[in-house]
């Protein structure tokens, strides 16, 4: 049988994270890591993981190191066939493993898997299917706040939200850069998408199964931008034009350059207008370009799609 772990990367995620590992215990496949990378949380998160200490594998970070960065440590501590990446504020059903691992030893080249997630406070709704992507590069959540009653079949997708992702090692290590599955220079938001445009230059799919089902709490997205740190807002901002650089192909961007070149226009035209702080974002893209750079001939020299293959996903 298959090997699986699960990945939890906490921060003050005292609220969630005891009804998560309920739900990862009881999982029918049977796990052979539970690994929990704590990023120096100041509530009493760590206080609530000590009751877990026999059942997971606990690493208590002194600083914040991300979601990318907690979760390449939590990767590199596991050898197993799968890896589930699991927010702490996500429940599982008990077989979301199971039909995920299944979905994926069934499909040639699929790399990465994800499950029907709905709204914990209002199941009734869909919060994710997978991830879109548009010709503006903007990347959703396939099917929020429609009925759960949709999406009935299983499909392939363009990636998988990083809330409840179960990846297959082979493609980790395929699409891996330096080391880092998750790219650390992202630290958090969009790290999922950049990974799920990389897996797909390199040939990989990604598989939605309906039959996993999976409850999330939703952070920051659904409580609206000016409520959250400038921080936060800047990573969401800048995190876009970094995967770019990674990824894009001129061929397609060409193709795309009128949709795309207007939404760079209003984008800019809101920075400048309602959050000018935000451009504060594009020292640290400036620093960080000759990595990115580097990270694309990285991609460039594995790469399996043409632009035309993959142009399919961009509408």
């Amino acid at each position: 049988m298959k090997t699986a772990s699960i990945h939890i990367v906490t921060y003050n995620s005292s609220e969630h994270i005891d009804d998560c590992l309920e739900t990862v215990l009881t999982q029918t496949y049977p796990i052979d890591q539970i690994i929990v990378i704590d990023n120096a949380s100041k509530d009493d998160t760590l206080m609530k993981l000590q009751k877990w200490s026999d059942k997971i594998r606990l690493v208590k970070n002194s600083v914040n190191n991300g979601f990318a960065g907690g979760h390449n440590q939590a990767i590199r501590m596991t050898e197993t066939d799968y890896c589930l990446i699991l927010n702490p504020d996500v429940t599982l059903n008990k077989d979301y493993v199971l039909d995920t691992i299944k979905a994926l030893t069934n499909t040639l080249r699929a790399g990465s898997a994800t499950g029907k997630l709905l709204f914990k406070a209002n199941p009734e709704h869909i919060d994710s299917t997978g991830l879109i992507i548009n010709i503006a590069r903007r990347a959703f959540d396939r099917g929020t706040h429609q009925s759960s009653e949709s999406f009935q079949l299983p499909e392939e997708v363009f990636g998988v939200s990083g809330a409840a992702a179960m990846y297959s090692r082979v493609m980790i290590n395929d699409i891996s850069l330096n080391g880092e599955f998750f790219d650390e220079d992202f630290f958090a938001y969009k790290e999922d998408v950049d990974v799920a445009w990389r897996a797909q230059l390199l040939g990989w799919k990604a598989l939605y199964e309906p039959s996993a089902v999976a409850f999330h709490e939703r952070g920051w997205k659904e409580g609206g931008r000016s409520s959250k740190p400038l921080f936060v807002r800047r990573l969401s901002y800048i995190n876009r034009y970094k995967m770019m650089v990674k990824n894009d192909m001129l061929p397609m961007m060409l193709k795309h350059v009128v949709p795309l070149f207007g939404y760079e226009c209003l984008s800019l035209a809101y920075a400048l207008v309602r959050e000018p702080k935000l451009l504060g974002a594009w020292a640290d893209f400036f620093r960080k370009y000759p990595d990115l750079r580097s990270k694309r001939q990285a991609i460039r020299s594995k790469q399996r799609v043409s632009p035309s293959e993959l142009n399919k996903w961009f509408r």
